[in-house]
């Protein structure tokens, strides 16, 4: 039957809507009232690890996938260090997907970062024929769009840089790069770290990457993009680069804004990640980084791991423990607290940077639902065919570009705490579990298919048992 829900308003206009939802779960035709909900695009992350194929005990492409619908994402931009890495050669990462069951049946759109070196070992860069096939073109023959190029979790290495960033340039796509080289240190260097007697990484670390590819985008004119980063000196060069005309975008991600490096004492090994949890003054600059606009957008870094691989989040398994920790469910939530509730941001600029801005570094386009609602009466009707008619070329549902009916649900005053155990994702590692948050997502919708919901959870005031 159909969900109706009235008088919800559009993220970034004031106005209300009447949204119409077939909802297989729905016995009879229920009516909501929406009017403390706000509808807004889809979220785009453009950084996550889904690690199909070859480490499918961590996570899969559905289990990642339904967790991006459960967190309110409806386009992922999935890294390449997959085993074998998406370097484009056969039989290589991108031809393993191809055995994926109902691929185009996944909850999300999906494109790929493809790996800047072959094999992802830093010593030759990856060879530009083995994935410009690949290349977003607008035919409907493509499997697993590439978008960007990146050796996401770490740097592209120096002597193989220029030749990276000639592939993107050819191939006019972002060059995506993991800010942050070390070799020693599992956790930021500082007070923390040598009360713990832990091996620190230095925050400058991070700077020599920024300070190297900056210097490449002003000479080439590549669109540099600059993933997670997380310092003072970092974004005070970013910021510089912007203020010359450089082309050059960033992101950071919730785990920066939300947490410091004394988070390790509290969460061990689910607060362990690359680059490192930084100080508390780098926390600081990178919230002062979020409302200047320095940074463009957020990414989750989503990276699953089981909890053997994590020691079970102890301090005493940091020297061992892989890096990252996952972010797909909390993101929303978390961020809305941290910059919403303290009142760095407002809800308008929270979308802005978890939709319309990396769907852009994406090639696509977020979602106008006021302008379709105006041209229907005040109505978005995903049980009308009109909707699916957004369409504009015959794509598999992995297409990320051109503008679909792809939005998220939110209740943006919503309480509630989290909790891992039900989580959509196979992973628990995450420092974020039995927090309490003020937003939630209430239902995703991909390509106007419902994705996942929580509608049955609300009353018809649009209250759930907790509020009544």
């Amino acid at each position: 039957m159909t969900t109706i829900i009235t008088d919800i308003r559009i993220w970034d206009t004031g106005e209300t809507i009447t949204v119409r939802i077939p909802d297989e779960n729905a016995e009879t035709e229920r009516v909501l009232d929406g009017s403390a909900w706000v509808i807004a695009p889809g979220f785009a992350d453009p950084h996550v690890h889904f690690r199909d194929p070859g480490q499918t005990d961590k996570e899969t492409m559905a289990t990642g996938a339904a967790a991006a619908a459960a967190g309110g994402y409806t386009s992922v931009l999935i890294m390449p260090n997959t085993l074998p890495a998406l370097d484009g050669v056969s039989y290589d990462g991108m031809d393993a997907l191809e055995d994926l069951e109902n691929r185009e049946d996944l909850p999300v759109r999906y494109a790929l970062c493809a790996s800047a070196s072959k094999e992802r070992e830093g010593s030759a860069a990856s060879d530009f024929e083995d994935w410009k096939d690949r290349l977003r073109k607008g035919s409907k023959h493509y499997k697993h769009p590439v978008v960007a190029v990146s050796d996401d979790g770490a740097a592209v290495t120096n002597s193989t840089l220029e030749s990276v960033v000639h592939n993107c340039i050819e191939a006019h796509i972002p060059f995506i790069d993991h800010c942050e080289h070390h070799t020693t240190g599992v956790m930021n260097e500082g007070p923390v770290s040598r009360k713990l007697s832990l091996p620190g990484i230095p925050a400058d670390t991070e700077l020599n990457i920024v300070e190297r590819d900056i210097r490449m985008a002003r000479a080439t004119g590549v669109h540099l993009h600059l993933q997670h980063v997380s310092t003072a000196a970092a974004f005070d060069a970013i910021r510089r680069a912007k203020d010359e005309g450089v082309q050059v975008t960033c992101e950071t991600a919730p785990h920066y804004l939300a947490l410091n490096d004394s988070a390790v004492e509290e969460y061990g090994t689910y607060a362990k990640m690359n680059p490192p949890l930084r100080s508390a003054a780098d926390q600081l600059a990178t919230l002062e980084a979020v409302c200047d606009g320095t940074v463009d957008m957020i990414a989750t870094d989503h990276a699953p791991h089981t909890a053997e691989e994590k020691g079970f989040g102890a301090l005493d398994a940091m020297m061992s423990a892989p890096n990252g920790i996952i972010g797909l469910e909390t993101a929303y939530p978390v961020l809305r607290q941290v910059l919403v509730e303290e009142g760095y941001i407002d809800d308008t600029r929270l979308v802005e940077m978890l939709s319309v801005e990396p769907l852009r570094l994406l090639g696509a386009q977020a979602f106008d639902i006021a302008a379709f609602a105006r041209a229907h009466d005040g109505e978005l009707d995903f049980a009308s065919p009109d909707i699916h008619a957004l369409e504009t070329h015959e794509l598999s549902q992995t297409d990320i570009p051109g503008q679909h009916p792809d939005v998220v649900i939110l209740a943006p005053s919503e309480q509630w705490t989290i909790d891992a155990e039900k989580f959509a994702s196979k992973a628990r590692n995450t420092p974020f579990d039995g927090w309490q948050v003020r937003g939630r997502v209430v239902a995703t919708l991909c390509n106007g298919q419902l994705t996942h919901s929580r509608l049955n959870d609300y009353d018809d005031k649009g209250l759930t048992s907790c509020e009544n």
